[in-house]
């Protein structure tokens, strides 16, 4: 049976697990990340995430630190602008439309985003620079056993690896949250989202527009130019049932709705994209650690796509632990450790996983008094500076 020591193993290499790999090996830490599904890099195969990710700007240093941005930069289309309209009523006319502008607080943009294919393409091309790291694909943690001095994991192929340090970035439904015996409290949503890629007439003028209605909002979020012509991202949430029946449609009737329920802010959409849908939840686990075991991204939390939230507190987790790793490298994983991270980590997040909670359901209102209700706390939210410019900075994570 095959033994492997590591300073940190990492079970899950989504974009959180492959980020954290190269942050801690920039760092100069032996780490083994473990995925069972090898990441797909190309937009056109079959089983592409198609998603894309809003990189808020503390999570840009992050990734300056693991050696990623200088990859990333050349595709990355930058935030300028936040941009929220209610269109809630019989029709998706806009009824309220308010801006919050990156400029008012900084001289950065809010962040940039960029494809998720892309992400996990130059991510894993930034592993194979980085020789402290061993990428392991196509085999899944099988089990977790833990003492006071190390973790040890088992693959599916029997492989044994010990580490200083475990991290799960093994998502939702994780196998060594699990095997730790951490709880979660979950809040069910009956909604899901679709994601697909547009063309449009319209320049986005680095605006990321969030449309409010019944059912969820409608977010357009800025790319780079495809096909010659300006270009958006959609996260179309919607109820489970309404997005089943989208997602069932036709291409040119799909459209067709898209645009309808886009409220004509671009001009014409154009969907240059397969779709896809995901179904909403939202989670926090009872505990960011346990002995020798670090919780991270969605082994951690689920929040539905609103407000670019979800990776961004993924990456304040990874910065937290990357944080405590270099103020002592020499009691990695050590139970002040880990206990300092859950103190630094876990009451944050159980507040914006409730927060966005909050807005989540406001956006799905349905009746018109609470409707009325979500304009006229945006509008007050607004057009108060200091409120305004607090609750910017609080999206950021910023204090």
């Amino acid at each position: 049976m095959a033994r492997t020591t590591s300073d940190i193993v990492i079970s899950g290499g989504g974009v959180a697990g492959l980020t954290a790999a190269c942050a801690f090996g920039a760092e100069g830490f032996s780490v083994v990340l473990i995925e069972p599904t090898p990441p797909i890099t190309d937009a056109g195969a079959a089983g592409a995430d198609l998603r894309t990710t809003a990189f808020l700007m503390p999570s840009v240093d992050v990734l300056q630190a693991a050696g990623l941005w200088a990859r990333l930069a050349p595709f990355a289309a930058p935030l300028q602008i936040m941009r929220i309209i209610d269109a809630g009523g019989a029709d998706p006319t806009p009824r309220l439309t308010r801006d919050f502008v990156a400029s008012d607080i900084s001289g950065a943009p809010f962040g940039y985003n960029l494809p998720n294919w892309l992400l996990r393409r130059e991510m894993t091309q930034r592993i194979t620079e980085l020789p402290n790291i061993r990428f392991v694909q196509g085999q899944s943690c099988t089990g977790l056993t833990t003492r006071e001095t190390d973790a040890t994991l088992r693959l599916s192929n029997g492989e044994m690896i010990h580490a200083r340090l475990a991290i799960a970035a093994d998502g939702r439904a994780s196998t060594l949250r699990a095997a730790a015996g951490i709880g979660v409290r979950t809040i069910p949503y009956a909604q899901k989202a679709i994601v697909f890629a547009v063309n449009h007439n319209a320049p986005h003028g680095d605006v990321s527009t969030e449309i409010h209605r019944t059912g969820g909002p409608f977010t357009l979020v800025p790319l780079q130019d495809q096909n010659g012509r300006p270009a958006s991202s959609v996260v179309w949430m919607e109820t489970a049932q309404e997005a089943s029946r989208l997602m069932a449609l036709p291409d040119a009737d799909f459209q067709a709705q898209a645009n309808i329920r886009s409220a004509g802010v671009l001009g014409q959409l154009s969907v240059i994209t397969k779709r896809s849908a995901w179904s909403m939840m939202g989670q926090f686990a009872k505990q960011m650690s346990a002995q020798r075991l670090a919780l991270i991204a969605e082994a951690a939390h689920v929040v539905p796509p609103i407000g670019a939230q979800g990776l961004n507190m993924s990456l304040a987790d990874l910065a937290a632990l990357l944080e405590l790793a270099r103020a002592r490298p020499e009691e990695l994983g050590d139970t002040a450790m880990l206990a300092a991270y859950h103190r630094k980590r876990h009451a944050e997040v159980v507040v914006r996983v409730l927060g966005i909670d909050a807005l989540n359901r406001a956006s799905m209102a349905q009746s018109q008094p609470l409707r009325d209700l979500r304009k006229f706390g945006l509008n007050l939210l607004h057009g108060i500076t200091p409120l305004r410019h607090a609750a910017m900075k609080a999206g950021l994570g910023l204090r």
